[in-house]
């Protein structure tokens, strides 16, 4: 049985293709270096000889200069204050904030963040039921969670890093910390 070769890519196909995430794939297509369409139902698809071209066009693809950092906790004060503080400093970081698990949602697919700094009690949908719905989703699955919470205890700590993050924080935040993890990585 012949294997058949799709013409269309999703954004993970395109990312597999290309040896990269798949929200690299999404900025490089929302800057207008790779050439995408959009579905009927608002999904991105690349065209495979598009993909191909791109790839042996740039054999160091152009890379994201900014990390973007989308922050997501109901007290209005946290946000507010990473906000403020990671855009004042000397670093590439574009900051988003939402302050719900909903908004979260929406946030992640029209700002695609490299990382989200996610509060873990937050009412209706907590940071346990985020992580997992973005860990989850094959377009999301690469963006870096960090937890952040105020009620650290090994309990909260299994079930987020189980959930997909990489680390839980605790507030109040040791700013220095979180900079070398953003900067760095876990």
């Amino acid at each position: 049985m012949t294997k058949t070769i799709k013409p269309y890519l999703t954004p993970s196909e395109a990312a597999e293709l290309l040896m990269v995430s798949p929200i690299t794939v999404r900025a490089w297509a929302q800057k207008g270096l790779l050439p995408s369409e959009t579905t009927l139902g608002g999904h991105r698809r690349f065209l495979r000889e598009n993909v191909e071209q791109f790839a042996s066009q740039y054999k160091n693809p152009p890379k994201r200069e900014n990390l973007r950092i989308l922050v997501v906790d109901d007290d209005k004060h946290m946000a507010g204050f990473l906000l403020e503080w990671l855009t004042g400093l000397d670093e590439s970081f574009l900051v988003s904030t939402a302050t719900d698990g909903y908004e979260a949602g929406r946030q992640v697919y029209s700002f695609e963040p490299d990382v989200l700094l996610l509060d873990l009690m937050m009412p209706d949908l907590d940071g346990f039921a985020v992580c997992r719905q973005i860990k989850s989703d094959p377009d999301t699955r690469d963006i870096r969670v960090i937890g952040m919470t105020g009620h650290l205890n090994a309990e909260n700590e299994q079930h987020i890093l189980e959930a997909g993050a990489e680390i839980c924080i605790t507030k109040p935040l040791d700013t220095r910390s979180l900079l070398k993890l953003l900067k760095t990585g876990s």
